[in-house]
């Protein structure tokens, strides 16, 4: 195949600015970038920069400048072109079952039927072809790590009961909103390169100091994977802070920003956003009621008998006469005091979404169909065990999350990318 030049950033920025539809026509594509052995065109440039920018619009950040923005996300689809083809190297295919299931949870999720789902999509600009190509992508991706990163992490009990100690010797007592931006680095950065990514740091706190949002500078420049989410890395206990900037972060103050910290993978610029003192670790348990009916007309008998209980019938009568959940029917429906976890996904979205005392609509579960009712919310402590799986957690996702950063610096280095220029 002839590689076709990039005529100019001008024309590549006037592209993004046009409706997809305008953005669509064939003739017009150019290949932008060779990955290995595929590419990257502008109408995939298009796309992506159109689903980026909706995103970072709907987290009110700041867009950085047309150049900067590109680059960021030509360098995201470089990155998944790299992990696809090594996915596919070694045999990971997502097949059509995997992701029709994929899509039907996701319309679940957004309490829409598939075919509202698909209007839905239409209405924000997405075409479902494209986006369902996406969606296989991401399961792709996800195996991938699972593969190559996750299956090989490991966390053991030793690890767990220092973590706890740290806590109950006084340690996560605050808890920091952070930000944070990475210009990467090989493994083996010569003194030149070091230079040059110490520079850009300069150069980003320099825009910083003249009045550029802290975010929109992420979104620019950062190689982190949170950088086109402003490089929010959300709330952290002391105790849960990547152990790189842990140090640094716990003798800073609310609007600070670190200087440049060294790891094997870059360096790391931090900002403190906010500081509060940490929740205690406690679970919200819920108190709850439900009626269950199965069969094809079940939904429609549902809504009949919420409409009774709403003008005055007794929710557990109505749950005694109806419910085909034999365990609780005999309780009025009554389910106790739960905690998460207890239900299935579609039965604990639905009760977590009410207020007290609110009965939801009919809803689908894998039992059937049901209405549910909040009686009472209360915290409570976390037991030894729950303790224990939280501990866990959070050390295989801090270990998974330093794994992948650096194995992608690895498979970026390995890999053949040209970009083309302007001709």
């Amino acid at each position: 195949m002839k590689i076709k030049r990039l005529q100019s950033f001008c024309l590549l920025t006037l592209l993004l600015l046009m409706q997809p539809a305008i953005a669509e026509v064939q003739w017009l594509d150019n290949i932008i970038a060779t990955v290995g052995s595929d590419i990257v065109t502008r109408s995939e440039l298009q796309h992506e920069g159109f689903m980026i920018q909706k995103e970072l619009q709907a987290r009110n950040t700041q867009l950085p400048s047309q150049k900067d923005f590109i680059n960021q996300v030509l360098e995201r689809l470089i990155m998944k072109k790299i992990q696809l083809q090594r996915a596919s190297a070694i045999g990971i295919r997502i097949d059509d079952n995997t992701l029709n299931n994929a899509i039907g949870k996701i319309a679940k999720d957004n309490r829409l039927s598939l075919p509202d789902f698909r209007k839905a999509l239409v209405a924000e600009g997405i075409d479902y072809t494209t986006y369902r190509k996406d969606i296989r992508e991401e399961l792709t991706l996800q195996r991938l790590l699972q593969r190559e990163i996750q299956n090989s992490i490991k966390v053991s009990d030793s690890e767990i009961d220092r973590f706890l100690q740290q806590q109950l010797g006084g340690e996560g007592k605050m808890s920091y909103h952070l930000a944070h931006i990475l210009i990467s680095l090989p493994e083996a950065a010569s003194s030149e390169v070091l230079q040059v990514a110490n520079k850009k740091v300069e150069d980003i706190l320099e825009q910083h100091k003249t009045g550029t949002d802290f975010a929109s500078l992420a979104v620019a420049h950062s190689d982190g994977q949170q950088a086109l989410k402003g490089g929010d890395l959300g709330w952290r206990n002391d105790n849960q802070l990547p152990t790189i900037f842990a140090s640094s972060v716990k003798t800073m103050k609310e609007g600070d920003i670190s200087k440049a910290i060294r790891s094997p993978s870059g360096l790391h610029l931090v900002k403190v956003l906010g500081i509060k003192k940490a929740a205690s670790p406690e679970i919200t348990q819920t108190h709850a009621r439900h009626i269950l009916i199965k069969g094809e007309d079940a939904k429609d008998r549902l809504s009949k008998i919420r409409q009774r209980i709403l003008i005055g019938g007794s929710f557990a009568d109505m749950a005694n006469e109806y419910s085909e959940d034999k365990g609780s029917a005999t309780k009025g429906g009554d389910l106790g005091w739960t905690s998460p976890g207890s239900f299935v996904p579609a039965f604990e979205q639905t009760m977590n979404s009410l207020k007290q005392q609110d009965i939801s609509q009919p809803f689908q579960s894998t039992f059937g169909w049901h209405i549910v009712q909040v009686l009472e919310r209360r915290s409570s402590p976390l037991s030894e065990e729950d303790l224990k799986t939280r501990a866990r957690n959070f050390l295989f996702n801090q270990k998974r999350d330093e794994a992948e950063q650096l194995w992608l610096r690895k498979i970026r280095d390995e890999a053949y990318i040209r970009v083309h220029e302007n001709s």
